[in-house]
């Protein structure tokens, strides 16, 4: 879990990704100073996408859809600086599968986010794509890397060898030494952004990108976006529509982020969303017919996995080599498998190997949630995450405020409150302004926008989706509850979920709100 972080639906695909090859054996470009006086009338060049740059995960170029359609990539520009349209331009990656259907049914594009802030949309949507076959028969399915992610002008802090010490790095100090030793890092860390991205930190905020998202619309050559938002894609979504409510044409927002809070209730609200997802992962494993291999009882399942971080704050285990299992990247793995049921066989596992002094697989989980591939590289997955999350978010909170706050991070939480409550000093001496406590999603004007909230969701409690629904206004969030695990409910394939959300995209069914799938 990085500094202040949203999480987001990317880190999955690149963890099945990871998992799957180790446990078995589109164009853009960086900043430019160009000018172009006629950004909303670009044409785009369409052509086979390349493979994914180190910065957005590297891998292989996307394989082609069910059926044999392949994916296009290509650039959009778009102003460096919203408050001066015709100064320099940056670009924005976009990859996209064209509409299978008939053209004459064809409704226009269906554009994703999948979250971070900092995931890459030209990475991820080809991985989930199959997911989304019924909805291509009448979009295209678009998506982008956001301004400061991947090839979109990708904020670049520091480099690989400097990222493995950081995320080895002690997260939860115990001491004065170890507490001045985190805040050094975190300093290092935001002085590299500086040094490395200064000329583009001012202008990666949520509002940026969803202006250049209006963009994407008229180049696009739509009247309407018709949007998708995952995690923190929602937080992306409601901003959009709230600077252009009439602009807004379907609308899903799925695992919803809370418009309301702070960072600081942010991250409290996320320790109790992961602890929940604990307590429902020892359940699940101890309710199985044959024995849960990590713990006799629920109870005994959360002591073990706290004795395991205890022991690994004291000396830690080996992992991938040279690396070793430290206390802090135990933690993101167990919270990186949290956020799909899928991955709770990869936590058993990892835990069980873990306990027997092998740390591989909890590792392996953790490297998928900073970004780092098999070849020791790393995506900008978690610099863009901090350098948006920090234009975004006005809090700065010092070393005082954490302690003081520490006791409620504990209760919410045993296991991750003292991460999350350390981890709000994120932001700590960032190069640029925060611009809001929290952002504005009020969309009078709007049309019906489904705001869907997974009731066993550890990364976006189910909370979220209600006060989303709430701040977007009446008669524009429309509320869908979804009683499962994970985090988002339309990728579970819950027929319910399915059902409603398609028939809206598709058809323009809005289903009614309040409406309960299980």
């Amino acid at each position: 879990m990085p500094s202040q972080s949203q999480p987001r639906a990317a880190a999955l695909a690149a963890a099945t990704l990871l998992l799957s090859a180790t446990l078995t054996a589109c164009g853009g470009s960086d900043s430019k100073d160009s000018k172009d006086d006629d950004l909303p009338g670009q044409k785009l060049s369409w052509k086979d996408c390349p493979a994914p740059a180190d910065s957005q995960g590297g891998g292989e170029a996307p394989s082609p859809l069910p059926g044999g359609a392949g994916w296009q990539c290509a650039t959009m520009k778009a102003p460096l600086d919203w408050a001066k349209p015709t100064g320099d331009t940056i670009d924005i990656a976009l990859i996209k599968a064209a509409a299978s259907g008939d053209k004459g049914e064809r409704i226009g594009s269906l554009v994703f986010n999948f979250g971070g802030p900092g995931g890459s949309g030209v990475t991820t949507l080809p991985a989930f794509g199959p997911e989304y076959a019924k909805l291509r028969t009448r979009y295209d399915l678009v998506s982008f890397d956001p301004r400061g992610v991947g090839r979109s002008a990708g904020i670049e802090c520091q480099d690989a060898e400097q990222l493995d010490a950081y995320f080895q790095e002690d997260s939860t100090p115990d001491d004065d030494a170890e507490t001045k030793k985190l805040l050094d890092n975190v300093k290092a860390f935001n002085d590299a952004c500086e040094k490395n991205s200064g000329r583009t930190l001012p202008h990666v905020r949520t509002t940026d990108a969803a202006r250049d998202m209006d963009l994407m619309r008229q180049v696009l050559g739509d009247d309407k976006l018709h949007y998708f938002g995952i995690s923190y894609g929602t937080e992306l979504g409601g901003v959009f529509a709230h600077l252009f409510p009439e602009r807004v044409g379907r609308a899903v927002f799925d695992a919803v982020v809370d418009p309301t809070q702070t960072a600081e209730q942010g991250s409290l609200g996320q320790a109790e969303g992961f602890q929940l997802a604990l307590d429902n992962f020892a359940k699940d494993c101890t309710s199985q017919v044959a024995d849960c291999p990590v713990g006799d009882t629920e109870q005994d399942v959360k002591d073990r996995i706290a004795k395991l971080l205890k022991d690994l704050d004291a000396k830690p285990i080996p992992g991938i080599p040279p690396r070793q299992l430290t206390q802090t990247a135990a933690t993101n793995g167990i919270a990186q498998s949290l956020y799909s049921k899928d991955f709770w066989p990869y936590l058993t596992q990892g835990l069980e190997e873990a306990y027997d002094g092998d740390g591989k697989i909890l590792m392996l989980l953790s490297d998928s949630m900073n970004g780092r591939n098999e070849d020791g590289e790393y995506s900008n997955i978690q610099a863009a995450n901090v350098a948006i999350n920090c234009a975004d978010d006005k809090a700065r909170y010092s070393r005082q405020h954490v302690e003081e706050r520490l006791p409620a991070f504990r209760k919410a939480s045993p296991l991750f409150g003292e991460y999350l409550a350390w981890g709000m000093l994120g932001c700590t001496d960032w190069a640029v302004e925060g611009q809001a406590d929290h952002p504005d999603v009020s969309a009078e004007g709007a049309p019906p926008i489904v705001v869907i909230g997974n009731t066993g969701d550890p990364a976006t409690p189910y909370e979220g989706a209600r006060k989303m629904a709430r701040a977007l206004g009446e008669g524009v969030g429309v509320e869908l509850t979804y009683k499962g695990q994970g985090h988002g409910a339309y990728d579970s394939k819950n027929t319910c979920v399915r059902d409603a959300v398609d028939g809206y995209l598709l058809d323009g069914k809005v289903p009614k709100s309040g409406t309960v799938c299980s």
